[in-house]
């Protein structure tokens, strides 16, 4: 991939308020703007913060790669008519212009902010110095390598293939480590995933001792003696975060050892006798009337901060949408056959998020889980990583049936559903699929949890309650032809 290096720079304000320009093109004759930046430790916070905030773009996490496009794939709605705008990508037609439009935006949007991170990873130099001290050179390298791994992985789970013995050795995608213009080679899923979890081990590394989340948890309010650049720990790419990524990388290996072992690590530290740094959901938060807790925020190990997040939810699910735009378990009506076959117990507190809502001309049931409720926890969250994901990991990874219940367990205790008792691996791996599917909607993740395990039987779009065998193939969304174009 020819790279284009892009700078978007933005200030965290007070309680995480955004004041955002961008620096568009850098050439190399324009250095000295470059220079003039990475000159304090404000300067190369203000690049890494562009890249947190470039990844709410609609094109990536503020929309398509989270509840918009993926989650169609998933096959989480009922959609039936032909000219909805989301029909094309339930039924796979990646050759659509609408789609292929779709994934270039992400394609083009995700490499973009692998090369601004490229740039802050080689200015911060291979140790700290009177520029950037510590903690700060820990703390913005490791992330910096953190998000360059993150977005690589999502690139590979998308256009890759299904990560297999056979296919782990053909051509996926470039893996860009460095600034420059030059094409970068395609490598293989296997190559690739060997700079993910070297980037990521990095990243560990760099903020093992200077990640404050470690000493002093996510710090979710204003600094009271000034700066903010260390606070709101659950809107980075922190220490738990990029070891729970590493975790995901080792699975989508199928190196269930490995991803067992991150997991056991991070769960023991963040869920330790003494200090929980990720809280369950209280019943309260859960259920209140006014304000609810929809996203679980406490538990939320890695999120984007979008205060437009009201946007996507009015674009996506508004009860007032027409029966083309609107993303619905049921075509725009009342049925709620969809909501009954995906939560076993009435109690989960996720099956709250589907509620009957009345416009005063339109009713219908509607996702309100990303609605925006002043002063509710959460409101501008857009989860990337969950502590969820990672108990589901081990429950996936674990070596014997009883173990993996517990962690199974421990989900839907936090959610307010009665235990499980799988008698077989088979029936347990049935249940994480469909705690995962319950937990991740709206996140983008189920996708790819069907693609990782190959699955041929899934949801589907067109009845309210069944399935559909999936064609393997329409795992893998082709390459952009902007791509495909310069290698030509």
């Amino acid at each position: 991939m020819k790279i284009v290096y892009k700078l978007s720079l933005c200030l965290f304000l007070s309680m995480l308020s955004f004041s955002c320009k961008k620096w568009i093109d850098v050439q190399p004759t324009d250095r000295l703007g470059e220079d003039q930046l990475f000159i304090s430790k404000e300067g190369y916070m203000k690049a890494l913060n562009g890249v947190y905030v470039e990844m709410a773009n609609n094109a990536l996490y503020g929309k398509e790669m989270t509840a918009g496009a993926m989650d169609v794939l998933a096959q989480y709605y009922y959609m039936t008519l032909t000219t909805h705008s989301y029909y094309e990508y339930t039924t796979f037609v990646y050759t659509s212009e609408r789609t292929k439009k779709t994934f270039d935006n992400a394609w083009r949007k995700s490499y973009e902010l692998i090369a601004n991170c490229n740039v802050i990873i080689e200015k911060c130099g291979d140790a700290p110095g009177r520029t950037l001290p510590q903690p700060y050179y820990g703390i913005i390298k490791g992330e910096a390598l953190a998000l360059r791994a993150f977005l690589h992985l999502d690139m590979l789970r998308l256009f890759g293939p299904i990560y297999t013995e056979d296919n782990k050795t053909r051509p996926a995608i470039p893996y860009i480590s460095k600034t420059g213009f030059e094409i970068a080679p395609m490598l293989s899923s296997e190559e690739v995933m060997q700079h993910v979890t070297d980037d990521l081990k990095s990243a560990l590394s760099l903020m093992e001792d200077t990640d404050p989340i470690r000493t002093e948890g996510v710090r979710h309010g204003s600094n009271p003696a000034g700066s903010n650049d260390l606070y709101y720990r659950q809107y980075r790419l922190n220490f738990y975060a990029a070891k729970a990524l590493l975790a995901r990388a080792y699975l989508w290996q199928a190196n269930k050892s490995e991803a067992l072992a991150q997991a056991q690590e991070l769960l023991s530290e963040i869920q330790s006798s003494d200090r929980t740094v990720f809280p369950y959901v209280t019943f309260a938060n859960a259920t209140h009337a006014e304000r609810p807790d929809r996203v679980f925020s406490t538990e939320v190990m890695f999120s984007l901060y979008d205060n437009d997040r009201l946007k996507m939810y009015s674009s996506l699910f508004d009860v007032n949408l027409q029966a083309g735009s609107k993303l619905s378990f049921n075509g725009g009506g009342t049925d709620e056959s969809r909501v009954k076959n995906l939560y076993d117990d009435d109690n989960d507190y996720r099956r709250r998020i589907w509620q009957i809502v009345s416009s005063g001309t339109v009713t219908a049931l509607t996702n309100l889980k990303y609605q925006d409720v002043t002063d509710a926890p959460g409101r501008y969250m857009i989860p990337l990583i969950r502590q969820s994901e990672v108990l589901l990991i081990a429950a996936e990874c674990s070596p014997d049936l009883a173990s993996g219940i517990v962690y199974l367990n421990k989900v839907r205790a936090s959610r307010n559903a009665v235990s499980l008792n799988p008698a077989t691996e088979t029936a347990l791996k049935t249940a994480i699929t469909n705690e995962f599917r319950k937990e991740m909607i709206g996140e983008g993740q189920q996708f790819f949890y069907y693609k990782r395990n190959a699955m041929q039987t899934i949801p589907s779009h067109s009845s309210l309650a069944g399935t559909k065998t999936m064609v393997l193939n329409n795992y893998v969304v082709p390459l952009p032809d902007s791509e495909i174009s310069q290698r030509n």
